[in-house]
């Protein structure tokens, strides 16, 4: 039986957990900045970006690295569609505030995620990326690092519509994860990113 996942920031209107307390933050960022990874986009993470929206039929999809306060998409794809082009800016671009979105719960759930419609799930419709974002389906995996068993990040894929990524959606990002796990250890191998 697992213990629960404790918390760290609630929700006082709703009485509803929000983001997960990541007790590993601090290993995790000094384990990326060893393989090479820092704040900085990579245009292979771009690149496999571009190819899981396109695998996913995505318009939005991403290569998420975490810290204690934020995230970094460290690969990026927006399909660009009318009025929902990624601008650099406060509310979306290669940065994002720790309790918004979704990926910092498959971090430390160390598990994918699938939300067809955000709004079916209490914890996760009031987070902000639905108001500021129009985000209304997710479907995530984690990056399991191979040498320390730690969760790196995430890639995942996200949708203003509702979608149903059913069990092959969720099989094709496991694997595609696993995909861009074994890149980055290669490229640990040749001397980092």
């Amino acid at each position: 039986m697992s213990t629960p996942v404790p918390y760290s920031q609630y929700d006082p209107t709703s009485h509803l957990l929000l983001t997960p307390e990541d007790r590993d933050a601090p290993a995790r960022v000094a384990r990326l900045r060893d393989i090479g990874i820092g704040d900085g986009p990579v245009e292979e993470f771009d690149d496999f970006a571009a190819d899981l929206a396109r695998v996913t039929n995505a318009p939005f999809s991403m290569v998420n690295f975490i810290d204690e306060n934020r995230q970094y998409f460290a690969g990026l794809y927006a399909a660009g569609r009318p009025g929902m082009e990624l601008q650099p800016g406060p509310q979306v671009g290669r940065v994002m505030a720790r309790d918004h979105g979704y990926c910092p719960h498959v971090v430390v759930r160390r598990k994918a995620l699938v939300l067809e419609d955000v709004c079916d799930y209490p914890r996760f419709a009031g987070n902000p990326v639905v108001d500021e974002i129009g985000i209304r389906s997710y479907m995530g995996a984690p990056l399991i690092d191979q040498q320390t068993g730690m969760a790196l990040g995430t890639i995942c894929v996200v949708d203003t519509d509702t979608r149903p990524w059913g069990r092959a959606g969720l099989e094709t990002i496991k694997s595609m994860a696993q995909q861009l796990m074994d890149r980055i250890a290669e490229m640990e191998r040749k001397g980092g990113i």
